[in-house]
């Protein structure tokens, strides 16, 4: 009998092969959920399971209060990140967690990503925003669940702003899909990396201009948007 979450269980492994493909983690680094609001569940990778040998049976299936509904391996140790965050962004429906080079380096510097040209404002028109460091006592707490209390922190509209920077850890990224959720991994790891070089070149490059800011931002996303085809 064929399981009922068998076609959530493929969307999740489908998105976290995108990671190595798009070379966002290497070996077990990072995680995808894909999350079944209508029925409240979702199911993400393994934790520590090689990319390579990933397989859509080995998806832990979970409702939202965390518990197994199908599956043998232990999630992903991010799960209570990406549990959090589904009980509170609402119209989402994936997450990505990657340890991507560039994402993660302003992440370890604890520095917002400046929205410093158009192809960063063509996606959001604000900066990445990036979370406090962890204090002790949230560390000695439920770690991953107080990653995504920091998210929440950090996020005032999470269909407006669809990624963030943990100080000292990485990007999590979201959307409507997993397969958005990746993209905008993708997208992030690309703007952080000319965010990068253009402080390398010049460290007092400025903000992209506002005028400049809403009109790649409007066009893609605005009442008017034009970008692509119907």
């Amino acid at each position: 009998m064929q399981s009922p979450y068998r076609e959530l269980k493929e969307r999740a492994l489908a998105a976290n092969l995108e990671i190595p493909r798009r070379g966002l983690a290497i070996y077990t680094f990072g995680n995808v959920s894909a999350f079944d609001p209508g029925r409240g569940v979702l199911a993400i990778k393994p934790s520590g399971v090689a990319y390579d040998v990933l397989g859509v049976d080995d998806m832990v299936v979970l409702d939202l209060e965390g518990r197994i509904l199908e599956g043998t391996l232990r999630p992903s140790s991010d799960t209570n990140t990406h549990l959090v965050l589904y009980r509170h962004f609402k119209g989402v429906g994936g997450i990505a967690h990657t340890h991507s080079t560039y994402a993660s380096g302003w992440a370890q510097a604890g520095e917002p990503l400046p929205l410093l040209g158009t192809t960063h404002a063509d996606h959001l028109a604000a900066d990445v925003p990036c979370t406090e460091v962890m204090s002790v006592a949230a560390v000695q707490g439920d770690y991953e669940t107080e990653t995504g209390n920091q998210i929440l922190a950090a996020i005032s509209d999470p269909l407006v702003v669809p990624m963030v920077l943990v100080a000292g850890h990485g990007p999590f990224t979201w959307g409507e899909s997993p397969e958005k959720a990746v993209y905008h991994a993708a997208v992030l790891e690309e703007i952080a990396r000319m965010a990068f070089v253009a402080r390398t070149l010049n460290s007092e490059a400025p903000r992209l201009p506002e005028h400049l800011v809403r009109k790649h931002y409007e066009r893609k996303h605005g009442k008017g948007a034009y970008y692509g085809q119907k």
